[in-house]
């Protein structure tokens, strides 16, 4: 027969799904890491593609919030398509994980407008890097690489 205390039965019910959800939090967060990452990589050669094109339209008077606008705007539809597929994705696999949520419904608008807020503001951040650099493309030696 064995005894244990309280304390050490409720530590080894919750131990498992502690467990679960620390290798959640683990991917959630390489997940964000990489989805930052990628974004930045997909702008940052963008920028180095068109750096002809932006010098071109800075030399014929685009200001520099056009041109910050031009490529801001390409990696907030990217990152839109991304919110919209994951949050589809969220859905139909919040399922799957209802069974280890205590007092959150699987599809709790707080969770998913949080987790929006924070994909958004790496997102911005990782966008804001390359829009930084073309804004910084400088005409004049642009026009004369070629």
């Amino acid at each position: 027969m064995r005894v244990a205390t309280l304390d050490d039965l409720v530590a080894a019910s919750a131990a498992e799904r502690r467990f679960a959800l620390i290798v959640f939090e683990a991917f959630a967060l390489a997940a964000l890491v990489l989805a930052g990452a990628g974004i930045y990589g997909v702008l940052a050669g963008s920028v180095a593609e068109r750096t002809r094109e932006i010098g071109v339209r800075s030399a014929l008077g685009a200001s520099r919030g056009s041109i910050l606008a031009l490529v801001a705007r390409q990696g907030m539809m990217l990152i839109g398509l991304g919110v919209a597929i994951g949050l589809g994705g969220a859905v139909a696999a919040s399922q799957a994980v209802a069974a280890m949520l205590f007092g959150v419904s699987r599809l709790d608008p707080v969770t998913y407008v949080g987790v929006v807020a924070l994909l958004a503001v790496v997102s911005v951040i990782a966008c804001g890097v390359p829009a930084w650099r073309a804004v910084r493309v400088d005409p004049a030696s642009t026009l004369r690489a070629e």
